[in-house]
């Protein structure tokens, strides 16, 4: 047996068949909506004047990872004291390098 799933979306202005999703920001919140071709001419006419006149900008990146220093870094005074508590508590903990999160966050929720 065969099976056929179509999955169509529509114009969030109107309700007809959208051609595809656009997106775009304001003010630092990123929108997206379903448009057809006619409506999605109308955004970009309407906006036009705007975007001639702008300057376009790099998105923001997040701090994410290890990348700079962070209030979750821990000093090697505290390393070594949450890993005495972790090893104490039966935790898995290395004796060296980065303590895991949810190590640094149960030392914390005990202290």
């Amino acid at each position: 047996m065969a099976k056929r799933i179509v999955e169509s979306f529509l114009d969030d202005i109107d309700g007809s068949d959208a051609d595809g999703t656009t997106r775009f920001a304001l003010d630092g919140t990123n929108y997206e909506i379903d448009l057809s071709g006619p409506n999605r001419e109308k955004l970009e006419k309407a906006l036009a004047p705007f975007i001639t006149k702008a300057r376009a900008v790099r998105a923001e990146r997040t701090v994410r990872g290890r990348r700079g220093l962070s209030s979750r870094t821990v000093s090697r005074e505290r390393a070594t004291e949450i890993r005495r508590w972790a090893k104490a508590q039966g935790l898995p903990v290395s004796e060296r390098g980065r303590i895991a999160a949810t190590v640094v966050e149960q030392y914390e929720a005990a202290h």
